[in-house]
């Protein structure tokens, strides 16, 4: 196994023009339940220790961060990280840290050795229970559906989980490598969020980068289910292009980014129309919006709690599309549509909407999976768009729905 990198003195902007073979997947391969881990296109990071915890209170998130970091440089530490997750409810306390030391190497894409396909999931007996049922999702959904048309709101993120427990512990380092050599180019995330509790996935869509002056948002919104026959998934994906209810669903939530980071910004690069990226399950509209700050000292976590939720992951108007998934989904989200992700003491950072992911218990896994839900929805295609995202972390636990 290669020689992890030493302990960084500074995160990454990016790796070398050659980085040395096996340096990212040898963080991969140190990784050990209790330790903090994320692969971004930009870098991999395995955090240790922690160094002192960013305090739960009535403050702003970022001014609570910023405090910790200041206070660990004042003790000492050269380049203090602040890395973990944060809740979807802004108002539940976050799972964040100011690591003892990061490790750093260039992202997994630039390792050969990622090539390497990881060891098949044990066969395991796992129980598995929807939460909640199928059709009830579908009859939230089509409730949903009639209240858009009688004009109350014009958008809501539906979720649902599944609920699996197996007879032995889990190997949750078994779980992160199959994760992350599937879709190593994505967000790929191993983070402690309390005792015994893991949170973990593989999320493709980042809320906002900032480093240095320069800041990145990459809203997705609009998906389709990908196909193993190469035809149909290329029909599929030129269907999703032109999919009306995909392209509105999409727009509403680029002009979503665009109306928050306008007031942070002295100029911002929205493209016309989206892109297409992909996942091993599925396709998503894509826009990468670039913007260029007016002031250096509104840090990337300071942007990413402007711009959460977007509508991708809530609805829109905000506050009415979280009231209908409060009457609507039967279960706590929890960290699921918070945000993951780190930053630094100069305010560089990436913070990443988590998506496509689980918390791990020591024999259970809850696995989150949402929709978007707009006036044009069918209820037995939103239901299938979920099924076909909780498949993401199904393969990486060797289950079937």
């Amino acid at each position: 196994m290669p020689t992890a990198p030493e302990v960084a003195t500074h995160v990454p902007a990016a790796g070398p023009a050659h980085p040395a073979v096996g340096a990212a997947t040898a963080l991969l391969d140190g990784y050990s339940p209790g330790d903090r881990f994320l692969a971004t296109p930009t870098r991999t990071l395995l955090a240790h220790g922690v160094e002192r915890e960013v305090p739960h209170g009535t403050g702003p998130l970022p001014q609570r961060v910023a405090a910790a970091l200041d206070a660990a440089r004042a003790a000492g530490h050269r380049a203090p990280v602040v890395i973990g997750a944060t809740p979807f409810d802004h108002a539940a306390p976050a799972a964040l840290v100011v690591a003892e030391s990061v490790r750093s190497a260039p992202p997994l894409t630039a390792d050969p050795l990622i090539a390497l396909p990881a060891e098949a999931p044990a066969a395991t007996d796992w129980q598995i229970r929807p939460h909640p049922a199928p059709e009830v999702y579908g009859a939230g959904v089509a409730a949903a559906v009639e209240r858009m048309w009688r004009g109350e709101f014009s958008k809501v993120v539906l979720a649902r989980t599944l609920e699996l427990t197996a007879p032995a512990p889990l190997d949750i380092p078994a779980m992160l490598q199959r994760l992350a050599r599937r879709d190593p180019s994505g967000y790929t995330f191993a983070l402690p969020t309390a005792p015994g509790r893991t949170l973990l996935g593989a999320s493709p869509e980042l809320l906002v980068s900032r480093r240095g002056p320069r800041v990145v948002a990459n809203p997705l919104a609009g998906s389709a289910q990908r196909s193993p026959d190469l035809a149909e998934d290329v029909r599929r994906a030129a269907a999703l292009l032109r999919s009306a209810k995909d392209l509105h669903e999409h727009a509403v939530v680029v002009d979503a980014v665009r109306e928050a980071l306008a007031p942070y910004c002295t100029a911002l690069e929205v493209p016309e129309g989206p892109t297409l990226v992909r996942t091993a399950t599925m396709w998503h509209l894509s826009t990468t919006v670039h913007g260029t700050l007016a002031a250096r000292d509104a840090s990337a976590l300071e942007l990413a709690c402007a711009l959460h939720p977007t509508p991708a992951v809530c609805g829109t108007p905000t506050d009415t599309a979280r009231e209908v998934i409060g009457a609507t989904e039967p279960f706590d989200r929890g960290f699921f549509t918070g945000m993951i992700g780190w930053g630094d003491a100069h305010g560089d950072g990436e913070w990443v909407v988590t998506i496509r992911c689980a918390e791990a218990a020591e024999r259970s896994l809850r696995l989150y999976a949402g929709a978007g839900v707009v006036a044009a929805s069918d209820p037995a295609a939103e239901t299938a768009e979920t099924a076909a995202k909780f498949r993401t972390f199904l393969h990486a636990v060797g289950a079937e729905l």
